[in-house]
């Protein structure tokens, strides 16, 4: 049975971090390949400055276009409306029943895992991989508010990721600034961006 690393997220733009995270899992846990996800409306946070699901697709399918342990998933944006992990997931084996879905998560998603919707069902559903990245504080099990065995399976799952100081709000804030947004995103995210014109003013909050 294959291994198959789903990463979601809004990539709002996808950018050179979400490729590394991508990359170190998919070695880690020795995946035939990650598929990038992008939501069409995120449930957990603010939709402020949200560049439009096509757009957001089209950029992920060009960041993944070079590697081949890489694949764009349009899953969650054909879907429409909000974007639950159960859902994800649950789609996902009824379509792959060949497959082992791992599903990457950061630490910081870890603290709130036990808010996301159907959550129980969403661990019996698949693997995990956790990414922390590097000079990050440890997540202690008691701030995993599920019942055991999760805690310790989940930490278990835990993959050392590389220091990339860089994210998704920052790379908006400096296009609406007029700056350089060169090694941050692949060069063919950025001419997209700029063809398209996105980004320019700042409306509002998020990663």
């Amino acid at each position: 049975m294959v291994r198959i690393g789903i990463l979601g997220g809004t990539f709002n733009p996808v950018h050179i971090g979400h490729l590394l995270a991508a990359q170190a899992v998919a070695e880690a846990c020795a995946l035939e390949r990650v598929v990038l996800l992008p939501c069409h409306t995120p449930p957990h946070k603010a939709c402020g400055g949200l560049a439009p699901a096509a757009d957001r697709l089209a950029m992920v399918r060009l960041a993944a276009a070079d590697n081949p342990a890489l694949e764009a998933g349009a899953q969650e944006v054909e879907r429409g409306g909000l974007s639950y992990a159960v859902d994800t997931l649950r789609d996902f084996r009824r379509q792959r029943p060949d497959a082992e879905p791992v599903f990457i998560i950061g630490t910081d998603q870890l603290r709130e895992l036990h808010q996301w919707h159907c959550v129980e069902e969403l661990l019996g559903l698949c693997a995990f991989a956790v990414v922390a990245r590097p000079g990050e504080g440890p997540v202690g099990a008691a701030e995993i508010r599920l019942p055991a065995p999760w805690p310790e399976r989940l930490l278990a799952a835990t993959v050392r990721g590389r220091l990339c100081e860089v994210s998704s709000s920052e790379i908006r804030r400096r296009i609406a600034g007029g700056r350089a947004i060169r090694y941050l995103v692949p060069d063919a995210v950025a001419a997209y961006i700029a063809r398209q014109g996105l980004y320019r003013r700042m409306e509002g909050a998020g990663n």
